[in-house]
């Protein structure tokens, strides 16, 4: 079920135009307007979920899903392999974790450094 105000649900949506990674029936993956590495993208769930602190145990799988797509996408995108390359993934939780979307999302960040920020 999608929020009326939510921006991540919008673009869900296909109301607000995103750059897509990834699309599946439960699944988005798109490039974030505003990157901090050379690969930047977020994974979120078109379920409006509003962070990780609403995640109940029926979210496993779904959590599960994203987890073993970001390194697949994160290759697909750019991101060197294992072990030299890699990624990070970080997920913000509430407004002293950082979080300014509250629809859950992965953020997934490679590339050679220096990034920007992190």
């Amino acid at each position: 079920m999608a929020e009326h105000d939510c921006i991540f649900c919008k673009i869900v949506e296909g109301k607000i135009p995103s750059k897509k990674v990834y699309e599946d029936e439960e699944l988005l993956a798109f490039h974030d307007i505003a990157p901090w590495a050379p690969v930047h993208f977020l994974i979120v769930p078109k379920r409006h979920v509003p962070s990780m602190a609403q995640l109940v145990p029926e979210d496993a799988g779904l959590m599960g899903r994203i987890m073993t797509l970001a390194p697949r996408l994160a290759l697909e995108q750019g991101c060197g392999a294992y072990p030299e390359g890699g990624f990070r993934v970080v997920v913000n939780t509430g407004q002293e974790g950082g979080q300014e979307v509250h629809h859950l999302h992965v953020h997934v960040m490679g590339g050679p450094r220096p990034w920007l920020k992190g």
